[in-house]
């Protein structure tokens, strides 16, 4: 059919050309080029216009910011415009390519749009995103293009991981309902009619910052296919997204810039051309941090061959990677065709997106009305609502009665601000929770709001002066010339953590920031790339302080070694010192205490609301992780203080991911999670408070009771060898995946499945009647989860399946349906390389989270059992049962995984092979780099089990050059578990026992 489609389009096409004059008249300002006929199909259109560029406008191409063609009357494209949860930021071509940020509808960070498990508002979220997204493009398109970098994929196995906000889940099927359904909404549904081109972020394994670009991802088959790459392919394979953007760190040993999967498995996942996109500065890091290529000719070749379509780098500048795609072409390492297939791609999702079309094509006539408009803001209300996840109820403390509560203290560091993140832009308007509860109470109800701050002054007892503001530009300097503690020279100090506080003055409530010297108060909110509004105020032993710089990026590099106030001459400050001692001491004055004054307004009021938790710009983020997911010490304090004081007292927790609140679980009556929800965030508190809206949301993450329940690595990808998520933890949690609490109650009736016994390529349908037993209409999410009760290998405890949510009056029963079809129950068998579904008994399990199981049935599945290992074949090392020490590693530069020992005792094991009786030959393919030999010695049973042979392999020089090495081992028929130990650094690639 795809041929017959094509000999139509090249019989269009022929038709079109003979149309055209042979000589342009005079009645012709421009000619009508069939690229510009929307009547042709897409890839003749794409042929056409591919066909008039010449070799050098396909190069430019490459680059992020592809030029005008002037004579064929095209305009700039660029790819990449941030839209994770709204139209946040683009840069501007036209000067220099600074950072502009939208001001439009701001949605709720993701984790927290995730947590509503409501697919279709997803969809109407991302629609809404896509609209203005049309809408700031119909302003500038050389500012705002049309691909959108988002929704992040990256599954949150870790909450330690500094980008948490911007995913989804730590599960892979609500990862990809979610991100499907947002996606969906952005393309308009139509793929080929793009109201916007999402690309999905980042392929592949990527959740940790620290040293991104130089960290490893080990990831065993098994983990690659059912948890990573299960992420991604739904969205490609429904045509929620064009294309994928490649991840800073290594996968396997292999830059991810350069993963054949983006030429391969990607592109396999949908039968529409993707559009796949380098990270900021990637390709350069191939040959810097990474080194894994000697020039930019070699790692620019690779990163076109290897699936990869726009060049991310050097900001507007698109010179260098021309130059080394064109020394690339010189040398023979790249061909023209190599080009143009990469070009074509790009090509056809753009014709998608209606740029060559009359009009700008369906959704041209989308214009900046749609903009933060009145029906976005009440979406976004609705969506920060039902984001909101109600996480303890006791003795029914919520909903708050507005007819009681004419008394109401809002305190924390959150009460009355709104923090954005990095990916989010900026707020068109702001509605607090405190603005919200007051907006809700009324005129007639007192509300009153405290941050629950330390006000304090700092006096250099040298000169007895006090460090002062002086305005709030960069040209008004903080210095200690303060003759007293007036109000400029007062800094309010929120505790984030970890000892890092903020100081807002108190004259101008701007913060303190360093801004490379001098020190200011010119920012309104902790931002920019570096964070330079962090301190850390450290007690000395003589009573006094020494401020310490704790902005990011504080490495010697940038900074030297200093990282300490002293004061200066005239009392400027500086960062004059590299320890506590030799810093300026500060006498550190508290002129009122924050938890006093906190206390104090809860003692006076009904209800106390404290609103605290993270900021999205200091406690972890894009290029920095998390040490620790606990509170701060100053917000629990403030918490227990204002608890004890008043004992209704309700807690909205605010943060990007979950934290540890043992203390706060047992003590605190009433608490609500919410993320950093945008514009909307204090309407969405209030309705979930005063039970406006019933809170409905479900957590998308496991939260732990303590840092110790998480791996000690947070490098520790591999989460079925380490028992991580909701999927394979045994720790027993703070609060379980998927929980969500309702100021109703659901009872499950028992679940009917439509089928006992079904064969592997059947459905299972599990019916289950949910009944409302309380007195006010709600919203259930019923979930399903399944577990195998036998398996070759280890399977997750349980698993998420499907999910519905269904809206009950009061005393209503529903029966809720959920399909499974029975290849979803499939592994990824590594004796084999392919998905299997094993015969097995398999329990459905439906209930209100991963623990709280209501009800059960069960289905007998007619599928595989997975034979013996044949070790007589060739058998990939990678495809191992088990392991100790070593390290996935790439087999090439271009393609394959071996495994990589680099000590004495580390091993791999294969369970259940079957060792023929005329077993002698032990053959192997092995690399080693360092001089000597090694050895790999082949065990039975254990890693100290007998031992059959030994074979010797010799330095080959290099890691990636391989020779095939053998070893003749004693007779052991039967069906054993085969170990093979290294003594050494050595590289494996595949191996036979025959």
């Amino acid at each position: 059919m795809r041929n017959r489609r094509l000999r139509r389009g090249i019989t269009a096409l022929a038709l079109a050309l003979l149309a055209l004059p042979a000589v342009p008249g005079t009645a012709h300002a421009e000619p009508t080029y069939p690229f510009r006929d929307p009547h042709l199909p897409v890839q003749v259109r794409v042929d056409d216009l591919l066909g008039r560029l010449t070799l050098d406008e396909k190069i430019s191409w490459l680059h992020q910011y592809q030029p005008a063609v002037p004579r064929l009357g095209i305009g700039l494209f660029k790819t990449g415009t941030e839209a994770l949860h709204g139209v946040a930021w683009s840069t501007d071509i036209d000067n220099g390519g600074a950072v502009v940020k939208a001001r439009g509808t701001s949605f709720p960070q993701p984790v927290g749009m995730a947590s509503t498990w409501d697919t279709d508002l997803i969809q109407r979220v991302g629609s809404a995103v896509g609209d203005e997204a049309r809408g700031y493009h119909a302003q500038n398109p050389r500012v705002w293009g049309l691909n959108l970098w988002a929704p992040v994929v990256n599954l949150l196995r870790d909450p330690r991981w500094g980008r948490n906000e911007e995913g989804y889940s730590e599960d892979p099927l609500l990862t990809a309902k979610i991100s499907t359904a947002y996606g969906s909404g952005m393309t308009g549904g139509d793929p080929d009619h793009l109201k916007s081109a999402p690309t999905l972020k980042h392929y592949l394994a990527y959740n940790n910052e620290v040293r991104r670009d130089v960290t490893s991802s080990n990831v065993p088959p098994r983990v690659l296919n059912e948890y990573d790459r299960a992420a991604f392919k739904p969205a490609i394979a429904a045509d929620a997204a064009t294309g994928v953007m490649a991840s800073y760190n290594l996968v396997n040993g292999r830059p991810a810039t350069v993963d054949p999967d983006l030429a391969t498995v990607v592109r396999g996942w949908t039968d529409q051309p993707l559009m796949n996109v380098t990270d900021a500065w990637a390709p350069n890091n191939l040959v810097a941090s990474q080194g894994y290529y000697a020039t930019q000719p070699e790692a620019n070749a690779a990163i076109v061959k290897a699936g990869v379509n726009s060049f991310i780098t050097d900001d507007t500048n698109a010179q260098p990677t021309v130059t080394a795609i064109k020394q690339a072409l010189a040398t023979g390492l790249l061909t023209e065709g190599d080009i143009d297939a990469r070009i074509s791609e790009t090509l056809n999702v753009r014709f998608r997106l209606g740029e060559f079309d009359p009009g700008g094509g369906r959704h041209g006539g989308i214009t900046p009305d749609v903009i933060n408009s009145a029906e976005h803001q009440r979406l976004a209300r609705q969506a920060a609502g039902e984001a909101m996840v109600l996480l303890k109820n006791s003795r029914q403390a919520l909903p708050l009665n507005p007819a009681r509560t004419r008394k109401v203290a809002v305190l924390g560091p959150l009460a009355d601000t709104l923090y954005t993140d990095w990916y989010g832009g900026d707020l068109p308007y702001e509605v607090t929770a405190l603005d919200g509860i007051r907006e809700r109470l009324g005129g007639s109800a007192s509300v009153s709001g405290l941050d629950g701050a330390d006000r304090i002054a700092l006096k250099d007892p040298a000169t007895g002066r006090y460090v002062t503001a002086s305005g709030t530009t960069d040209a008004d300097p903080v210095a200690a010339t303060g003759a007293t503690a007036s109000l400029a020279a007062q800094f309010d100090a929120v505790d984030w953590g970890q000892g890092v506080v903020t100081l807002r003055n108190a004259a101008n409530g701007r913060y303190l920031g360093y801004n490379w010297g001098p020190f200011i108060t010119r920012d309104e909110q902790p931002n920019g790339w570096y964070v330079q509004q962090q301190f850390t105020l450290e007690p000395q032993a003589d009573g006094t302080v020494a401020l310490r710089y704790t902005g990011y990026e504080t490495t010697e590099s940038w900074f030297g070694v200093n990282k300490y106030v002293t004061v200066g001459d005239g009392g400027a400050l500086t960062l004059g010192a590299s320890t506590a001692a030799d810093a300026t001491h500060f006498a550190r004055e508290v002129i009122s205490s924050g938890v006093d004054r906190a206390v104090a307004a809860a003692k006076a009021a009904d209800t106390a609301v404290l609103v605290v938790g993270s900021n999205p710009f200091i406690n972890g983020r894009e290029a920095h992780d998390r040490t620790s997911t606990a509170l701060s010490a100053g917000q629990e304090a403030l918490v227990k203080a204002v608890t004890k004081a008043n004992p209704h007292t309700v807690l909205v927790l605010q943060t990007s991911y979950p934290v540890t609140i043992g203390w706060e679980q047992e003590h605190v009556p009433a608490i609500v999670w919410t993320t950093h929800a945008g514009a909307e965030t204090g309407h969405a508190v209030s309705d979930v408070l005063f039970g406006d809206r019933n809170p409905s949301g479900k957590l998308t993450q496991t939260w732990y009771r303590s840092d110790r329940q998480l791996p000690p690595d947070l490098l520790e990808y591999d989460i079925i060898s380490s028992g991580q998520t909701y999927l394979y933890s045994t720790a027993k949690p703070l609060y379980p995946f998927g929980h969500g609490l309702s100021y109703t109650r659901f009872r499950y009736g028992q679940p009917r499945a439509d089928a006992r016994a079904v064969a592997a390529d059947g459905t299972v349908t599990v019916s289950v009647d949910v009944t409302n037993t309380g007195s006010r209409a709600g919203s259930e999410v019923v979930q399903l989860y399944t577990h195998q009760r036998t398996s070759r290998v280890k399977t997750p405890i349980r698993a998420l399946k499907a999910f519905q949510r269904v809206q009950l009056a009061p005393g209503q029963t529903r029966a809720v349906t959920l399909r499974l079809p029975v290849a979803d129950l499939a592994n990824w068998d590594v004796t084999r390389s392919r998905w299997v579904v094993e015969s097995s008994t398999y329990d459905l399990l439906v209930g209100a989270n991963a623990e709280d199981i209501r009800a059960r049935t069960a289905v007998a599945v007619r599928g595989e059992t997975i034979p013996a290992r044949d070790l007589s074949r060739i058998t990939r090392a990678e495809n191992f049962d088990g392991y100790a020490g070593v390290r996935l590693v790439d087999e090439t530069k271009v393609r394959d995984t071996a495994v990589g020992a680099t000590a004495a005792g580390q091993w791999i094991s294969f369970a259940g092979s079957a060792l023929r009786p005329g077993t002698h030959t032990f053959t192997a393919r092995v690399a080693r780099a360092t001089v000597g030999t090694g050895t790999i010695q082949v065990r039975l049973g254990s890693p100290t089990g007998r031992l059959l042979g030994t074979a010797t392999v010799p330095s080959t020089g290099d890691d990636y050059r391989y020779v095939s090495v053998s070893a003749e081992v004693a007779r052991a028929a039967g069906t054993h578990d085969v170990y093979l130990v290294f003594d050494s650094a050595l590289r494996l690639a595949d191996f036979s026992l025959r």
